[in-house]
Parts: C-alpha cells; structure tokens; sequence
C-alpha cells in the first residue's frame, strides 16, 4: 500500500534519549515527512515495557493527525485481546474523524505473557477474545445498536471512513480467516521475517472467494533503513539501538516458541546486519533499494538521538526521495 513509511515504536531505554525529547522530535518529524511527500506513519502498540514502549499509540495518532494534512496514519498494530472491543471501535472512530479519514487501525492477536497478565487476562483466550473482539468492532463501527455481555452498545460518533480502514494482522491461517471472514485486509511480515507470507497471502484470498468476500488491502512490515553518507560509522551510532530492539523481541517471543521468532539466534551486530532488519546505506543505495521494495525509516530507533535521526531523515529527503518519485 505505501512506497515509503516512518515508524515510531517510542522505546527510551536507560543509554538513550530522554522520553519526552523523543517524542517531541516524533511529532516534529511527522510534520517534516507530510511536508517532503512520505506515505505514512506506523505506531506500533506495547505494553509494561522498561523502555517505555508505546502503550497507547491511538493518542500520538491524533497528535499526529493535527500536525498533519496528507500523511496516513497506522495504528500497527492495537493488541485486540488486551482491551475492551467497545472502546476501541469508539477509538478507531474519533482518530479516523481527526485525521480525516486517514487512519488505517491493524489489530492482533498479541503474544506477550507479561501484557496479558498486567490486563488480567489469559493468553490461551487471545483466540476467542480475538474473535469476539472483531465481531463487536465490525458491528459497532456499522452504525448497530446491539447487546453485548448483558449491556447495549451503540457507538456514535461512526468513523469519517465508510467503512472504517481495517486490517488483521498475524502469522497464521487464523489470522488470515478472521481477515476473510469480515471483509477486512490483512497485515504480514515482510518475506525477510516470515519465509511463508506468500502462503499465508494466498490461503487469505482462497478464503475470501470461500465465504464471498472481496479481498482487502495486504500490507506487511517493511525493510527498515538508516540512510548515511559513512554506513560504517552510522553503524556504530545505530549498533546498540538495534541490538535493544532485536533482544527485546527476542524475548518477547520466548513467551510462545523462541525458535520460530524472526529475531532468534540475533546476538551480535553482525548477525543482525546479515539478517538485514536494518539497512544502513548510502543515499545512492537507498536509491537502487528503495526503487524495488517499501522501506521503513526509523529515525529514532530504540531511543536514537534526535540529531541523529534529524541528519538520517533529512539526507533521505534531499537525496533518496526526490530520485525515487522520479522513477
């Protein structure tokens, strides 16, 4: 769906920058990406994490959508289980609203014991209470007074969007029949990450033609890159941001099966430049790059230094975009 996105996780750990610098410079740079022609932002939503992940990526949707006027916004993606399906239909709602009809909202099955614990829920139940989860959504965001355990639900106000930019994201055939099944699109890894998504791709759209449905939007994370004149030196400002973020997955991941974590056996800078989650290249091979897949500017990966961050993104706007939109 997009060519070229900036994505903002807001992690601060101890060695990084301070929270409220990052996410001032977040918002600053949001602006700076509506201006120079970037597609869209991506929020991405964590919970009880030490280096202050996003828990909450709806309220910097909005900050974003006021600082905005052509920037699409994805909520990448809001962990369904962990929260009343009401209130984020009345979420997606206003944010599309403020934004203008901007925002795309990918919702999750989620993975992490500690989040679920912290909400009081189970983690064997993410299933059902995905299923339930989607099916009050879809219903409340159509306009539909309904009972919902034992209580009537009508949200007001609807979304600008009719019907409202939806997606389901995960790593397997649930994922893609819950996706079918409500006429939404569907949210993937990137090949890179998971060697089956054409698989999963294809048994979506199967899906689809089986219950009638035309298939949505396919998105999929995309190829991160850190733009540099010395990709060398750059690797060593952007090493141990990187490193935080891969072992902090890692982890996560030991949660369900650590083997079959994208980001499993990652520990060291080099295996983790082999495994290409972070390019670091120069403006003509950004160029080359970028003119044959999507890429994901991460400015201020992991709690990198705003300055930092500031020469990335300004070096990929005189130098890499300009060269691409002419392609």
């Amino acid at each position: 769906m997009f060519q070229t996105v900036i994505s903002f996780d807001m992690r601060a750990p101890d060695f990084g920058a301070p929270t409220r610098e990052l996410y001032d410079a977040a918002l600053e740079m949001c602006a700076f990406a509506d201006e120079i022609g970037i597609d869209a932002v991506i929020l991405p939503e964590h919970h009880c994490s030490e280096d202050g992940y996003n828990p909450v990526p709806s309220l910097m949707a909005t900050a974003i959508a006021a600082r905005t006027k052509r920037l699409e916004i994805v909520l990448g993606a809001i962990v369904l289980p962990l929260h009343d399906p009401v209130e984020v239909a009345e979420t997606i709602a206003v944010a599309d609203i403020i934004s203008g009809g901007r925002l795309t909202t990918t919702l999750v099955a989620g993975y992490v014991q500690a989040e679920f614990d912290m909400f009081g829920k189970s983690l064997k139940d993410r299933a059902k209470l995905m299923d339930e989860g989607l099916d009050v959504i879809m219903r409340a965001l159509s306009g539909e007074r309904f009972d919902y355990q034992g209580r009537e639900v009508f949200v007001r106000p609807l979304p600008f969007s009719t019907p409202p930019k939806i997606l389901v994201g995960g790593g397997v055939q649930a994922a893609a029949r819950r996706a079918a099944k409500h006429g939404l699109g569907l949210w993937v890894l990137q090949p890179e990450m998971m060697p089956d998504c054409q698989k999963l791709i294809a048994f979506y759209r199967e899906e689809c033609a089986r219950v009638g449905h035309q298939p949505g939007p396919i998105m999929s994370t995309t190829p991160a890159v850190h733009v540099a004149r010395d990709p060398e030196a750059a690797w060593e400002q952007v090493g141990p941001h990187i490193m935080h973020l891969v072992k902090s997955y890692a982890s996560w991941a030991s949660d369900v099966d650590t083997t079959t974590s994208p980001f499993y056996g990652l520990d060291t800078i080099e295996s983790v430049r082999k495994a290409g989650f972070l390019n670091v290249m120069t403006p003509e091979q950004t160029v080359e790059f970028a003119s044959k897949t999507p890429v994901s500017l991460t400015p201020l990966i992991s709690g990198l230094d705003p300055k930092l961050g500031w020469e990335m993104l300004e070096l990929f706007a005189s130098e890499v975009l300009p060269k691409l939109k002419k392609r």
